[in-house]
This record gives C-alpha cells, structure tokens and sequence, in this order.
C-alpha cells in the first residue's frame, strides 16, 4: 500500500528533489552562498519531508482504506471526515450509491412486472390448449390424432418448463414438505408421456423397491418430468428403466435409458444453462434447459442429481434423495 501512495504522490516528490537540486545548483554556481549551508539544508528538508510523507499516508491511507473495505457504501459516507477532498468523494459515492439503488429497483419492478404478464399470459394459453386436447381426442383419424397428440405435447411441456423455470427463484416459499408416493408421481409422468411413447414405441420397466421419500410432490414431478422428456425424446423402441432403492442409507431413484448416450466430453456440462450438445450441435429440439431446470429445482429440496452415460449406450440418472437428519434444513426454508 505504501508503494502505491509514493507512485500516487510522485508528482510532490519530483517536485521537492527538482527544488534541492536548484538550490544545490545555485550554491555551486553563487560563491555567495556556502555549499555546506545548502547541503545541511537538503538534508533537514528531506527528513522534514520524509517526516511529512509518513504523516499523510497515515492519514489518507484510513481514508482509502475504509472505502476499500466498506461493505455499504452509504454507511461509509456518513462517516467522519478529515479533509474537503475526503468530502467531495464521499458525497460523489453517495449520490451514486442512491442512483444505482434507484435503478436497481426500477429494473426489478420492470422484471416483476415481466415475470407476472409472462405468468399471466401462460394461464390464459392453457385454457384454449386444453380445448385443443378435447378436440384431438374426437378425432377419427387415428394417424392425425396422433402426430396431433405428439405436437399438442410440446407445446404443454414447453409451457410447463417456461412457468416453473420462472418459479424456481421463488420456490422456497412453496414448498411443501410431505410423505411422497414415487409410484403416484411416476405414473402421473408416464401417463402424462403416453401418447408420445406409444408413438415412438417407448416402453417403461419399473421397480420401486422403496416407493417412498420426503419431499415435495409437485416439485419432484417437475424433475421427474424433465428426465423422463429427456429419456423418451432421445430413445426409440426401447424400455425406460425406473429402480429405486438404498445406497448409504439414502433413498435413491434411477432413470435409465437405451437412447442415443452423452459424450464424455459433455458430460460435465449437461447441467449448464443453455448447453445442448457438441456431439449433435444441429439438434434443433434441444433447448438446454430441461436438465437444467431439473438440478435447480432439486438444490432447495437437497436432491442431487447424478448423471452417467456413454455414446450409444444409453444415459442413467439418479436422484439421491436426503437423508432424515437433512429435512430440518428442507422444512426451514
């Protein structure tokens, strides 16, 4: 720090070794003046001088110090002052302070007020999309009814991410900690998923050997969800296989599948916003956003979401539920 001062300060110091060397200059060319006189001069300004450096660095070094430590701002500025200067960037540091503030809740209202039209207008679409399902369900044409179904499901799915994404942020506050049947949610996904897997030719092989956990239902029917799009949307004419079971005296619940596989190199990236595939990058069904959602959704309810893979090989991933000691920290939220 005291080296940053002088390198702040140099322009005094060049000044005061410009005005010994003037004078030393002077009693070299003036007979006038005794050189000895001149020298103890130099020697006593510069220890004055030195003296005088000490002091301010002191006292300035409080003043820099203090605002590099600050943790709020505003409440350095209230603080005393030792000099004008001192004054002037306080002052500058608090009518910044406000307007950054300012803007800062302008930009969350505007964001809240987003957030709630894009709510609002996501309510207003399931309504007539839930007609559209009625409608599709009259059908005769069972090959339309069909490709209809499977389009119909994207679009509900798409929606669903879209409003749970945005209450994910806000989740804490409607959680619901209960006694979860993993058969019920489970087959409320798969039925949920019926008409694509039928399509596709998509069969599910479960076994629960522990079918229940404690969480929130809903919320472990949105991972689930996500997982299971996943399974179904990258296999074809093959079983998705659901176990469940004990490992380290937790809960744990595995989602297989015989699908196309995760390269390696992906692997440590496929829970990353917005990353799709470097393996399969024109893969325009990919959004990046389902694995995602899933492990954000599962950090509040202390799940960890495990993946393994392998190109060709299928993916496996497994929900490790926590254990009892760990639902105080769940329930507190």
């Amino acid at each position: 720090m005291f080296i940053t001062y002088l390198k702040e300060r140099r322009s005094w110091i060049l000044l005061f070794l410009l005005l010994q060397f003037l004078l030393v200059f002077i009693a070299y060319i003036d007979s006038a003046v005794s050189m000895e006189s001149a020298l103890y001069y130099v020697f006593l300004s510069a220890l004055i001088f030195v003296i005088f450096i000490l002091i301010r660095f002191q006292k300035e070094m409080r003043f820099y110090q203090g605002l590099k430590e600050a943790e709020d701002l505003l409440e350095f500025s209230d603080r005393e002052l030792l000099s004008p200067f001192e004054e002037v960037v306080a002052e500058s540091i608090a009518y910044h302070f406000e307007a950054l503030k300012k803007a800062v809740s302008e930009n969350e209202r505007r964001l809240d007020q987003e957030k709630d039209e894009l709510l609002s207008w996501i309510h207003e679409v399931k309504t007539p999309l839930t007609a559209l399902k009625l409608m599709i369900d009259r059908l005769e044409d069972q090959s339309l009814k069909k490709e209809m179904t499977y389009e119909w499901l994207r679009i509900h799915l798409l929606l669903d991410q879209q409003l749970h994404q945005k209450r994910i942020p806000f989740m804490e506050n409607d959680l619901y900690i209960e006694q979860t049947d993993l058969e019920d949610v489970i087959f409320g996904e798969v039925k949920t998923l019926q008409s694509w897997c039928i399509q596709k030719g998509i069969g599910f092989d479960i076994d629960l050997e522990y079918n229940e956990v404690m969480t929130d239902a809903k919320w472990l029917a949105f991972i689930l969800r996500q997982l299971l799009t996943n399974a179904v949307k990258y296999s074809d004419a093959s079983d998705v296989q659901i176990r469940s079971g004990q490992r380290d005296g937790q809960t744990i619940l595995e989602i297989a599948d015989e699908g196309r596989g995760i390269d390696s190199r992906d692997l440590p990236r496929i829970f990353e916003k917005g990353f799709t595939s470097t393996a399969h990058h024109q893969d325009h069904a990919a959004t990046g956003m389902g694995l995602y959602l899933a492990r954000k959704a599962a950090q509040p309810l202390k799940i960890r979401i495990d993946a393994e893979s392998a190109p060709g090989k299928g993916s496996t991933f497994t929900l490790t539920f926590p254990k009892s000691n760990e639902f105080v920290q769940i329930t507190g939220m």
